[in-house]
């Protein structure tokens, strides 16, 4: 079975309001085996609303649709549903004497217009909402090609529509099911390698009609490998996914860092508390960035000492000290800066690390792509890695900042010598 997903609202077809419950709606129906093809949003608007649904019913089993079950004359789902169904829209007294109490319920008179709310096109069946003053729709109407399209409408309210889901969606789109199949997904996490790399070093695990099925995508520099498989039971569908996981992790070795929703920073934290050490950062480019990442993943921890966050070449020959002119010999950017920071910094710290990442130099005509650089100062040694900023700058920070991170990753895990 397929699914369809329609949005409703004029402040998300505006930009004005971010369309999460469409995300929400997807995981589930893809938790209960059925596959969402298609995302739908609409403006209130009638005619395009009839045409949506109307689009939406001869492609998709299912369609769940999200707002538009207010009172007000831009609450249009109602009348586009009927009209698609080909059916009047038929006042249910039970509906509308519940609505009543509602308001009765905080001494409130109700307006005529809520009238509008206990309308449902004819032969459909009543989704009871607990917790507010839209029922939702559930109708099945004949597809052209033979068959029907079970159309559910909830309200766009995410808490509402999150309970409607599960009392009355998800228990109907099992029943549909002659054999239920469960969907189920599991994220591999790698960072160190470009995404068209990784998936060279993968032994045709991308290819499509492949189970269970492996999609790769890239965020912020992190590349996420995503298993999906499906199976009568959870039970199942992880036992279909452990092999493919297995075998990721042989294939790309160290550029795995961890699995589902972790960061780079909770895997260096949860290293540096197995070897019972502290870290300290400096920071100039990445502006904070591994501060904050690093105080969260560490929040019940002690293994994080704390860093600094260097915005001036003042500050920078503050913390330099007696170093300080390095940074007209060699350069703000330079490595020496960048080895020198860090081996005063962790003395500084009393931390067992000190990771450093230094200022950005000024691209040029002749170089517009030059290296930054980035230390690690331990207790026996210093290194200094040299990358470039390549690519938009909208990915410089966190890339630099993962980057460092990695480093130390790599050094708590031996793999750096």
């Amino acid at each position: 079975m397929i699914a369809e997903v329609i949005s409703i609202g004029d402040e998300l077809t505006s930009g004005q309001r971010l369309d999460t419950n469409s995300q929400w709606l997807s995981e589930r129906l893809g938790e209960l085996g059925v596959r969402v093809m298609y995302h739908s949003t609409v403006a209130d608007d009638l005619a395009a609303n009839v045409a949506v649904f109307r689009h939406a019913v001869q492609r998709a089993d299912i369609v769940v649709a999200s707002g538009g079950l207010g009172p007000t004359a831009d609450d249009l789902t109602r009348e586009a549903i009927a009209e698609v169904a080909g059916k009047p829209l038929i006042l249910d007294e039970a509906s509308l004497e519940y609505i009543r109490g509602l308001f009765a319920r905080f001494k409130r008179d109700m307006p005529e217009r809520n009238r509008v709310q206990a309308l449902f096109p004819e032969g459909s069946q009543i989704i009871f909402n607990p917790n507010g003053t839209a029922p939702g729709i559930w109708i099945d109407i004949p597809r052209t090609a033979g068959g029907v399209c079970h159309v559910f409408a909830l309200p766009g309210v995410p808490a509402e529509l999150f309970e409607m889901f599960k009392a009355t969606v998800a228990p109907a789109v099992l029943s549909y099911q002659d054999v239920p199949r469960l969907i189920r997904h599991y994220r591999v996490k790698v960072f160190g390698a470009g995404e068209s790399h990784v998936e060279q070093m993968l032994p045709d695990l991308i290819r499509r009609g492949r189970e269970p099925s492996v999609g790769i995508t890239v965020s912020a520099a992190t590349i996420t490998l995503r298993i999906t498989a499906s199976g009568a039971t959870p039970e199942e569908c992880l036992a279909m996914i452990d092999p493919t996981v297995g075998t990721i992790r042989e294939c790309l070795g160290n550029l795995v860092y961890g699995d589902e929703d972790d960061e780079l920073e909770d895997a260096v934290v949860r290293l540096l508390k197995s070897h019972s050490k502290t870290l300290c950062t400096v920071e100039y480019a990445t502006a904070g960035i591994m501060a904050e990442w690093l105080s969260r993943a560490s929040a019940r921890e002690e293994c994080y000492l704390g860093g600094h966050v260097i915005r001036s070449t003042a500050m920078l020959e503050s913390e330099l000290g007696d170093s300080a002119s390095l940074i007209q010999s060699a350069g703000p950017s330079s490595r020496e800066v960048v080895e020198t920071l860090a081996s005063i910094c962790r003395a500084r710290s009393g931390a067992d690390y000190c990771l450093v990442v230094g200022p950005f130099p000024e691209p040029t005509a002749a170089d517009p792509a030059p290296p930054y650089h980035f230390a690690l100062a331990t207790p026996d040694k210093i290194m200094v890695k040299a990358s470039n900023m390549a690519g938009h700058n909208s990915i410089w920070l966190p890339r630099a900042a993962k980057a460092a991170l990695n480093l130390l990753r790599l050094e708590l895990l031996g793999a750096m010598h």
